[in-house]
């Protein structure tokens, strides 16, 4: 495998990490998130300032997850009293913010130049892809166990009713507030590995597109299915270092995706196929 192939491989499972992390806040307990790449970015901040300190990469990526769980908690505490489009533009005015903050702070962040010179994590690239894909592979196995859990069973009530779900005696602001924590805790751990990845970091690698990049692939994969979020990112991972056109045009591309989702499949790819096979099982195509 040639460095391009380890290179892509990489950031797949990172992108894995993340995509994991939007689906337990919009896929586990309905809570819509356009703000997702703030997190990311934290993530990857936190582990560029504590690297340069000399902090040791196990105890960055720890700090990397606190940070952005905290934060995310505060976002999911601003959040309470909002729900569905009000939601999303809130959450989108969190990642403006988070720009607006690291673009003004030259001396600290490195500002529009961005961050350079950060310590690496020690390990050659296959090492660094084992290390990515065993986080991405705990990731998964952790969101399986969530969601066939009793936690998961509450988020699920949250997403569906809220009012009823009060009902049945769950307490909805506090289940708001985990899926956001461990939501976002997953995305800074995924903007901590890219950091060590990259070992340069700037604000554009945050951006709007980005948590658009993240929404898609958990929507095009199926919201709230876990293969599907999986099959999803790698797809849209893949496709715009297949085309010199989609990689030009990534919004566009994302944006148009999204429209199709939603109209022709809004259980994503996982929904259809599911949908396909149901079918073919009624007819005893399969048995």
């Amino acid at each position: 495998m040639g460095i391009y192939e380890l290179s892509l491989a990489t950031i797949i499972c990172i992108n894995i990490i993340l995509a994991l992390g939007l689906n337990l806040i919009t896929g586990y307990c309905g809570q819509i998130s356009l703000g997702h790449a703030a997190f990311f970015g934290t993530g990857a901040y936190v582990v560029a300032l504590m690297a340069k300190a000399g902090l040791p990469s196990p105890v960055n990526l720890a700090g990397a997850m606190l940070v952005a769980g905290t934060i995310g908690i505060i976002v999911g505490v601003a959040s309470l009293r909002v729900r569905h489009d009000f939601l999303a533009i809130t959450t989108m005015g969190v990642g403006f913010l988070f720009l607006g903050i690291v673009r003004q702070q030259d001396s600290v962040l490195g500002g529009e130049m961005g961050l350079s010179g950060i310590t690496s994590i020690g390990l050659g690239r296959p090492a660094f892809l084992l290390m990515v894909l065993i986080v991405a592979a705990l990731c998964t196995a952790f969101s399986v166990y969530i969601k066939k859990s009793w936690m998961g069973f509450a988020f699920d009530a949250v997403a569906t009713d809220e009012d009823t779900a009060r009902l049945l005696t769950v307490d909805v602001p506090a289940y708001k507030l985990t899926a956001f924590a461990l939501g976002t805790a997953m995305a800074g751990l995924a903007g901590g590995l890219y950091c060590y990845f990259t070992r340069f970091i700037m604000p554009d690698d945050f951006g709007f597109i980005t948590s658009i990049s993240v929404l898609s692939m958990v929507a095009v994969g199926g919201i709230g299915s876990v293969s599907g979020v999986i099959i999803g990112t790698m797809l849209l991972t893949l496709l715009p270092e297949m085309s010199e056109f989609l990689s030009d045009y990534k919004l566009l591309f994302y944006g148009a995706l999204l429209f199709a989702v939603m109209r022709f499949a809004p259980d994503g790819l996982a929904g259809a196929v599911g949908s396909i096979f149901d079918k073919l099982k009624g007819k005893g195509v399969v048995a």
